[in-house]
Parts: C-alpha cells; sequence; structure tokens
C-alpha cells in the first residue's frame, strides 16, 4: 500500500477493533483529496448527440465508496443524480444470463473486446455475433434477451432489480428517455441489422425501448458504488442482505466488464486501473473491487472514447492509493480494505 498513516503508531500493532476508525478517516481524507485534486480539471465536452445529455453541469463531480460491510465514502456532488447510460450493460447481461443461462446467451453475443467505438454498426466477422454485451450492438441482442410482454413489464423487472441493488428505488427519466428514442437511429440501425443476422427476433422497437428506457435510469454516485458493492459481495446487498444477482454468473459479467468496459479504452484501463469496471457517456463510471467494495464517480466531461475525463483520473488515483489494481503484487488481498472491512 502507498497510503501512509498520518501517526507514527505502527500498523503492526493496531489492533482490529482499534483500526477501524483510524482507517475510515484515512479513506475519508484521501477520496477527499483525490476530489480536490481533479475538481477543476476542465478538459473533456459534455456529450450532446443525446439532447438532454447536453444540459449537464459540466462543473459536477462526484465520488462514492462503498464497502461490502455497507460503510459509505462520499466526496463532491456523490448524490447529482444523472442517467445510467452504458453503465446498464453489464447489469442487463447478468440479468441475461440468470434468465436464459450462459449456453444460450452466448449464442447471441460474444466476449471478446472490439477495438471499435461502442456505437460501431459491425458484428464479429468469424462469429456472426456482436464482440460483447458493452457495446451497443451487443447490448441490443441482450435487451432483446430480457424484453418481456408487455415491454413495460421488462422495463420494470429491470428498475426493480437494479434497485434492490442500489438499495434505493429507482426510475426513469421520461425526458431522457424521450430524447434517446428521437436521435436513436444508428442504435435502430444497428437493431435491424441484428435482425437480418438472426440475432434477435422480430420484435425489434420493443427490444429498442428495453434498451432506451435501461439507459434512461436516474442514479447518483452512491447507488453506482453501492450496485458495484452488490455485485462485489457475491451478489448480497452490504446493507439489506438482500440477494440480488445469481453469485455463480457474476464472475462472467466483471470478465467481460474487465476486458470491454471502458471500450476502446478498455486495454489502457486494465493496464493503469486494473478493475473490471464499465462507463457512461452521461459522464458516469463504476468499479468493483471483488469482495470487498463498489466505486462509483461522476463527471459528465468526456474524452474522445466517451469516458470522463475526471472519473478516470480520479479511479486511477484511488486504485493506486489503494493498491487495487487486480494484479499488484502489493496488494495481497488489499490488507488496508480488509482493516475497514
Amino acid at each position: 500500500m502507498e497510503i501512509a498513516p498520518e501517526s507514527e503508531t505502527s500498523k503492526d500493532t493496531i489492533s482490529r477493533n482499534e483500526v477501524t476508525p483510524f482507517v475510515a478517516s484515512q479513506l475519508q481524507k484521501i477520496i477527499d483529496r483525490t476530489y480536490s485534486k481533479f475538481k477543476d480539471v476542465d478538459e473533456g465536452t459534455v456529450a450532446t448527440y443525446i439532447p438532454e445529455l447536453g444540459k449537464a453541469n459540466p462543473k459536477d463531480f462526484g465520488i462514492c465508496l462503498a464497502t461490502v460491510d455497507g460503510q459509505v465514502f462520499t466526496a463532491g456532488d456523490w448524490d447529482r443524480e444523472f442517467t445510467i447510460q452504458s453503465m446498464c450493460k453489464p447489469f442487463a447481461f447478468q440479468m441475461a444470463l440468470e434468465r436464459h443461462g450462459t449456453e444460450e446467451a452466448l449464442r447471441h453475443v460474444g466476449v471478446e473486446p472490439s477495438g471499435e467505438a461502442f456505437n460501431s454498426i459491425e458484428l464479429d466477422q468469424k462469429s456472426g455475433r456482436p464482440f460483447n454485451p458493452m457495446v451497443n450492438a451487443g447490448a441490443l441482442a441482450v435487451a432483446s434477451l430480457i424484453k418481456q410482454s408487455p415491454v413495460e413489464a421488462g422495463i420494470e423487472a429491470f428498475v426493480e432489480q437494479m434497485s434492490r441493488a442500489a438499495g434505493r428505488q429507482l426510475r426513469i427519466d421520461e425526458s431522457v428517455l424521450a430524447s434517446e428514442t428521437a436521435t436513436g437511429n444508428r442504435n435502430r440501425a444497428i437493431a435491424y441489422m441484428l435482425l437480418n443476422a438472426g440475432i434477435i427476433d422480430e420484435g425489434v422497437l420493443q427490444s429498442l425501448h428495453q434498451y432506451f428506457a435501461q439507459c434512461s435510469m436516474l442514479v447518483n454516485c452512491k447507488d453506482l458504488a453501492m450496485m458495484a458493492a452488490t455485485m462485489g459481495n457475491i451478489g448480497n446487498h452490504p446493507l439489506t442482505g438482500d440477494t440480488v444477482f445469481d453469485f455463480q454468473l457474476i464472475k462472467y459479467v466483471m470478465a467481460v466488464m474487465f476486458s470491454c468496459g471502458l471500450y476502446d479504452y478498455a486495454g489502457n484501463w486494465a493496464f493503469e486501473v486494473g478493475l473490471p469496471a464499465k462507463s457512461g457517456v452521461s459522464g458516469g463510471i463504476f468499479a468493483v473491487v471483488n469482495r470487498q467494495l463498489g466505486i462509483g464517480v461522476y463527471s459528465p466531461r468526456l474524452d474522445a472514447q466517451g469516458n470522463s475525463v475526471r472519473g478516470i483520473l480520479a479511479c486511477k488515483e484511488l486504485a493506486s492509493r489503494f493498491g487495487l489494481h487486480a494484479f499488484d503484487f502489493s496488494n495481497v488481498g488489499s490488507s488496508f480494505m480488509q482493516w475497514v472491512l
């Protein structure tokens, strides 16, 4: 760990009962410092291709960290609501796996990185399927698998499961949904390509509505961190104890997040941060530290790949300071985090 206690007391001499409040205070200090370090970064631009997203305040920046035993640490605009956008994709994939099983789900979508933009109109030439569930083509294939009749029932089922993961009732932003629907011609083109390839069924409009509605669900940083912590806590919500996700399938979802979660920046993310994560063009990123915690960050200024500029900087900082990289030799089970847990 790179974190040094502010006192001279040796960590090795402190018992678990004594250290938990101390470490909690250190966590909060580092999150506060991370927020202060990057809050004035003004690189990147707010997404405008969905008109409602262009209304976001470019100064907004929030951070939340939630442990698997329910401790929450926040900084900045952590309670500012924004739409989940592409961060819905891992959770929808989890639902598809739970409903149809891995074999059937993988008949419709692959798990390979694409190296292309998230909205690429392209299928894997080898398999004939969308590359993975984290790009739009794969997400639309997944939406087709989890939609219901009537279509509102599928949307309600998604929002309900996500509400259980967040620990509060979530809702759809109807104005963003209308904006997504009005401007989603590229996604419509992708959907009809999938129909032509035999990936989705004839209910193209219903699949599109399922997807647009999922992307339009409102969350804040704490919601994202709690949803991530629920994944990290083998599918159980840290506070309610509610079993939200099938723990036997979470490993597949996190594996795809690790390799594909940040689009054509995914390789750099794995190299620099080393955590399963997913970003969205609203400016959010969530990341999972398995069996330990969830991270949620929000800032709407995006880089050229569609990822939050401040969000990436904050995640890099937290991963470095806490030794969270999955392959960090200094991360012996994230011993610093175990003190908190």
